[in-house]
């Protein structure tokens, strides 16, 4: 017959006593069912960090099954959403009485979204990175969500210079002569006559959100959907020529240094009215061997830092 064994983590003595801020897992293995406002449920294949505090300073440590089977609960037999994200949080409170008052759940994923081509009417698959946490403190839940965004930076300065080639290759190939509008439009569509072109390079906005605590869904497409709108040029799924032409038109028409994308985005989060929210721009040059970075917060009392 079985004896009961032990629990360490209950009756053996800590080796140093003092209270820690966090303590539990990390790149836990979660696929889970994901809810979110204007979007099917999705499965997504998550890696997840749990936590709680250890504030009983003589306790050996916490027990990490519990947290553990909280989360497989909630991704074998619930949809991941604020309330029952609500729900595990206070699973991995009322488990620890004695031991803990906060408890975090971070979720880390790649959201798989249908995205329409620009002028074609095709569509496929891009997949957004997200990072979903959660936190209960002093029996108030936060929900923090961290959205990356991909798109297509033109550089104004080299846009200027490649003008000014075109500018004086014009001048040499008609100096002095009478023009023609068909001269002038065939002379447009050869090589010589774009002698250059400015540079762009991949981008990636990083924009983490503070939710409302009283939220009752995800909007996580409104988001993505509001940051693309802003830059412009968000890249794409499905191309044929014409959306490719419409891409590189609309990247002629909406040049931009990292400051640039970074005060749009900063002004469309402030009209959505979060309650805080950090930014970071990164614009991967294709001139530079180094990057061009922009940082912004809302500037709350005790929020976000740059």
């Amino acid at each position: 017959m079985q004896t009961n064994m032990p629990d360490i983590a209950d009756t053996a003595p800590a080796l140093q006593t003092g209270k820690l801020d966090w303590v539990g897992m990390g790149e836990i293995e979660l696929p889970f069912i994901f809810e979110s406002k204007d979007l099917a449920p999705v499965t997504v294949n998550a890696k997840a960090r749990a936590f709680v505090n250890l504030h009983k300073e003589d306790a050996k440590g916490i027990h990490m099954s519990r947290l553990f089977l909280a989360l497989d609960l909630l991704s074998t037999e619930q949809q991941v959403n604020p309330q029952t994200i609500a729900q595990a949080l206070d699973t991995f409170i009322t488990s620890h009485e004695g031991l803990s008052d906060k408890a975090q759940i971070e979720f880390k994923f790649e959201l798989p979204l249908r995205r329409k081509s620009l002028l074609s009417g095709k569509a496929g698959w891009k997949s957004y990175p997200i990072t979903l946490t959660s936190t209960i403190e002093n029996n108030v839940i936060s929900y923090e969500l961290t959205v990356d965004v991909t798109y297509s930076s033109t550089c104004p300065c080299s846009a200027a210079l490649a003008r000014q080639l075109i500018q004086n290759a014009f001048n040499e190939k008609f100096n002095q002569e009478t023009l023609s509008q068909k001269d002038v439009h065939e002379w447009l569509g050869t090589t010589q006559g774009i002698v250059a072109t400015p540079h762009s390079q991949r981008s990636i906005a990083n924009v983490k959100v503070k939710l409302d605590s009283s939220c009752d869904e995800f909007d996580v497409v409104n988001l993505i959907n509001t940051l693309e709108a802003e830059l412009k040029t968000p890249v794409q799924a499905a191309v044929k020529r014409e959306d490719e032409q419409e891409f590189a038109r609309l990247n002629g028409q909406n040049l931009m240094f990292c400051e640039d994308a970074a005060r749009k985005i900063k002004a469309v989060l402030e009209n959505d009215n979060f309650s805080d929210y950090w930014l970071q721009i990164n614009h991967y040059e294709s001139l530079h061997a180094h990057d061009a970075v922009a940082i912004a917060v809302k500037g709350v009392s005790g929020g976000y830092k740059a």
